[in-house]
């Protein structure tokens, strides 16, 4: 990766994790311990006057094994 593009993005990520302590936290917590089979994940987005969406996700095995594969890709 271009040493540049790789700054910028270790910079936005600063900013992020600035901004916005209590999703990293949340997301700290979340990757402290392994993913299990059968979590439930659910998102929840809210736009300005409008009313929220939700989408939620039951983790397989399948879901692991790419989670897996991308933690070996870092």
């Amino acid at each position: 990766m271009n040493p540049t593009a790789l700054l910028k993005i270790m910079n936005a990520k600063g900013k992020f994790e600035k901004n916005h302590p209590k999703f990293m936290a949340f997301l700290q917590m979340l990757f402290s311990r392994p993913m299990e089979e059968g979590t439930i994940i659910e998102v929840t987005l809210t736009r300005p006057g409008e009313e929220p969406v939700r989408a939620n996700l039951k983790v397989l095995k399948e879901d692991l094994e790419l989670l897996q594969d991308l933690k070996d890709i870092r």
